[in-house]
């Protein structure tokens, strides 16, 4: 049995790779749910609609990570994981802002969480198969 070098970090780059944008989102959610006083959002954006917005991006980016980066392994299977994926975060998150002096959990944010993720996935699912037509048209 032989072993091959450099296996390991060309699979640990791909990871990352395909996960680090879900990662850094998450971590970012993370941190401002930890904030006791979290920044003013501007204008008129209310809260659930920065909720919708941030889990959009969330559920888009753990679609990318499902899918390893690959438009071509992108599926409504995976768009649904993603989906349940970043609805289940959302679950943590409003969790974690129990513990945080000033915050509460709210279920209209973990629905504005589910929705949100739940968009951001359907749309990377629906340009995925916009993709596709397009490359069957310009290869056939």
């Amino acid at each position: 049995m032989t072993v091959r070098r450099g296996a390991a970090p060309g699979r640990l780059r791909g990871l990352l790779w395909a996960w680090g944008p879900a990662a850094g989102l998450m971590a970012a959610i993370w941190f401002v749910s930890g904030t006791p006083s979290p920044p003013r959002l501007p204008g008129s954006v209310s809260d659930v609609t920065a909720h919708f917005l941030a889990y959009g991006s969330l559920g888009a980016a753990m679609l990318r990570g499902v899918a390893g980066a690959e438009w071509a392994r992108v599926s409504i299977g995976g768009a649904l994981l993603a989906a349940a994926l970043g609805a289940a975060y959302g679950v943590t998150d409003e969790f974690h802002q129990s513990f945080v002096p000033g915050r509460t959990p709210e279920l209209r944010d973990v629905a504005a969480d589910a929705l949100g993720s739940a968009a951001g996935a359907g749309l990377v699912w629906a340009w995925s198969i916009v993709l596709a037509v397009r490359t069957r048209r310009h290869a056939g």
